[in-house]
């Protein structure tokens, strides 16, 4: 058993609210961390996978069953399957509010399970369980291993290469043929795998509508919608650009990254770290890796951009408190990082206090006057914390 790091937020979470959230792609371990949290907890606990028929059909009169065990934590698994219970969660939260009435387990947003921050709002709190991270497994798994194979802990943990392999094409095929239907989108499988492996040959490119749908003979904003679906069911991130109070001609479209990379090199078609070093597609890979790595790890009040001109500033990353600047950071997949022109345009523009250049395992030190070149363990250890 490893121990995920939000672990202790979740159950501070439970101490104070009545219903608690754990949020995440399917088979990333939600199930194993509530399963842990009740092992751990002094209340009486009643475990529910609505993927089970026999636990579905104990809710067919859900009031009944739920008012019943008001007094125990109803741990509610796959809750995106019964949205209906929503509205009776938060009456019977209001007729007795105390903490740690419901652990709801889903794998999609918030604002994909229809109403659920509404009917729920200021009664719940939601953590968001990613893959695996450096710092969970530091001692367990090699950065290039979490790197090649992502942070699924089944892909993770496995020895064999053909087992690898193979769970991570029925995890796609699963989320393409029923995940993703049951979660309502309509839309041809076919499509949405040809659209996802698309995304994956341009993961971190700047997202263009029209080229996707012309290639796929979709709509534009047919496109738009899968792609917003696919972020709702946490298979890609969209990483915005930072335009607040520049005068500056901006790029207005976002980049768009795969959230897990071991899914990226499973659809490109990339088994190994030589593979992937002849690929041409390393030096985006390891953009998303470290984009994934520090959007894990970063504190909830961080916001993350990237930012680029029409006259060639550009850095990857710009971390804001608001619409306060208060660091930059550019990706290099180099341990003798050399910065661009644009980059410097970048800093300028942006007059960040700290600007970091993130490296796979580099020295730590400082480069110029306000940029330190440091490496991506460096960096979510040390600098990541303090801002």
């Amino acid at each position: 058993m490893i121990n995920r790091r939000i672990l202790s937020e979740i159950k501070d979470s439970l101490s104070y609210f009545p219903v608690v959230s754990i949020i995440g792609p399917r088979q990333v371990g939600k199930t194993t961390l509530a399963k842990q949290i009740l092992a751990e907890s002094d209340k009486p606990a009643i475990y529910l996978d609505l993927e089970i028929q026999s636990d579905l059909f104990k809710l067919n009169d859900a009031e009944l069953f739920l008012a019943a065990h008001s007094d125990h934590l109803i741990v509610i698994d796959e809750v995106q399957h019964k949205k209906e219970l929503y509205p009776l969660i938060r009456g019977l939260v209001d007729q007795r509010r105390e903490p740690a009435r419901f652990l709801l387990l889903g794998s999609a947003s918030p604002e994909l399970i229809r109403n659920s921050s509404e009917s729920l709002a200021g009664r719940i709190a939601y953590h968001r369980l990613y893959p695996f991270d450096l710092t969970e497994i530091q001692d367990i798994v090699s950065p290039n291993d979490l790197w090649i194979k992502g942070g699924f802990p089944n892909v993770l943990f496995e020895l064999k290469d053909e087992q690898s392999h193979l769970w991570m094409e029925n995890f796609i095929s699963t989320y393409l043929n029923r995940d993703l239907l049951q979660l309502g989108l309509s839309a041809s499988p076919k499509i949405i795998r040809n659209l996802w492996t698309m995304m994956a040959h341009l993961n971190g490119n700047l997202f263009n509508a029209t080229t996707l749908g012309n290639s796929l003979g979709i709509s534009t904003p047919t496109v738009k919608r899968y792609v917003d679906f696919l972020e709702d069911a946490f298979l890609l991130k969209s990483l915005h650009p930072f335009s607040w109070n520049m005068s500056k001609r901006l790029v207005k479209s976002p980049k768009v990254y795969l959230t897990d990379t071991g899914i990226l090199h499973h659809l490109v078609g990339i088994t190994d770290f030589i593979n992937l070093s002849g690929n041409p597609i390393i030096g985006s890979s390891w953009e998303s890796f470290v984009i994934n790595q520090i959007e894990a790890l970063k504190k909830n009040r961080i916001d993350l951009y990237f930012y680029r001109t029409h006259h060639g500033a550009e850095v990857d990353l710009v971390f804001t408190i608001g619409l306060t600047v208060v660091a930059t950071a550019e990706i290099k997949y180099s341990n003798s990082p050399q910065l661009t022109k644009g980059n410097y345009l970048a800093f300028a523009d942006l007059n960040a206090p700290i600007n970091y250049v993130i490296t796979p395992s580099s020295d730590d030190y400082i480069f110029k006057e306000r940029i330190r070149v440091c490496s991506l363990r460096a960096f979510i250890s040390n600098y990541l914390p303090t801002l």
